[in-house]
């Protein structure tokens, strides 16, 4: 294999390979919170990521940086599932990254805008969580809740095999989740855990297959309830596995990786609201330096309001 060659394959290893695990580690807080049955929520929110990226002491490459800009539309819907609160939602987000490496000693970098890889969602609250209409929600009270979340990625994004840096995968994943929502008073306290299983791409740069290894994760949150419908929320969470082959030849990438961050959600209105969030890496074999920043705006509707 000529040095070119070696350079873009390595620099493909580190860079679509690893620059946007980012996108299955968020931190999300609330996500088993019970709202009222017959609500639409509809979401426009920005993201800015950037960040060293950690790769396979083994490979020939240096300073592998990556920077995004992220936009996200997403619209939520509340259901009454066997009179057990549930929603559903879809997520649809464009980005535009660039990505930079040093292989060989060669200088190495790409720039790219596009659709990213939709994602689907379902959850259902199992315990403590009933499906109120908006009039019954106002007498609720939460205790306990235990819930199931399910997230679906469709390969709809922006991919090309012969390129260093892409926005899609190429391939879909799976992650189921279970989590426990406790209220003391003011405090909320949440723990959730879930694994991400993958599909295989198999035109990963140049025609070959990349398999990857189960992705388990576990978040935490502490959530504190001011007045006038204000909450935040301080975030943690720990993820290993996700060790990749490509074309049967298994890379040393295997992730252990905790971030942590901080959400902070402000009423504007009835209808409106507003979430700031923030990200950071602590500690990782892989892929966890960088930061994460964005901000939400959420528009209400449905029946009640």
């Amino acid at each position: 294999m000529s040095n070119l060659r070696i350079v873009r394959f390595v620099v493909a290893t580190a860079l679509t390979v690893e620059a946007f695990c980012v996108k299955g580690q968020d931190l999300e807080p609330r996500n088993y919170a019970n709202i009222p049955v017959g609500l639409n929520f509809l979401i426009a929110g920005y993201g800015h990521t950037a960040g060293g990226v950690a790769t396979d002491s083994a490979l020939p490459i240096q300073d592998v940086q990556v920077e995004v800009h992220s936009a996200v539309l997403a619209y939520v819907r509340s259901l009454d599932v066997f009179g057990k609160s549930a929603k559903v939602d879809v997520v649809l987000p464009y980005a535009s990254a660039f990505g930079s490496a040093t292989a060989i000693g060669e200088f190495r970098e790409r720039e790219v805008s596009g659709l990213a890889d939709p994602r689907f969602h379902f959850a259902v609250n199992l315990y403590g969580a009933p499906a109120l209409s908006l009039k019954d929600f106002e007498n609720y009270q939460q205790d306990t809740i235990v819930g199931a979340n399910l997230e679906v990625t469709v390969p709809g994004g922006q991919y090309e095999s012969s390129q260093v840096l892409n926005l899609g995968t190429n391939r879909w994943s799976v992650k189921p989740e279970l989590g426990i929502s406790k209220r003391l008073g003011p405090l909320t306290l949440e723990l959730a855990g879930g694994v991400r299983f993958y599909t295989d791409n198999e035109d990963f740069f140049g025609g070959k297959i990349r398999e990857q290894a189960p992705v388990y994760s576990v978040q935490g949150h502490l959530i504190y309830h001011f007045a006038h419908g204000i909450w935040a929320a301080a975030d943690a969470t720990f993820y290993t596995g996700g060790q990749t082959t490509v074309d049967g030849l298994t890379r040393n990438n295997r992730l252990e990786n905790s971030r942590v961050g901080a959400t902070l959600a402000l009423p504007v209105n009835r209808y409106n609201s507003v979430k700031l969030y923030y990200s950071t890496g602590v500690s990782g074999l892989a892929g966890s330096d960088f930061d994460t920043t964005g901000i939400a705006w959420q528009y209400r509707f449905g029946e009640g309001l």
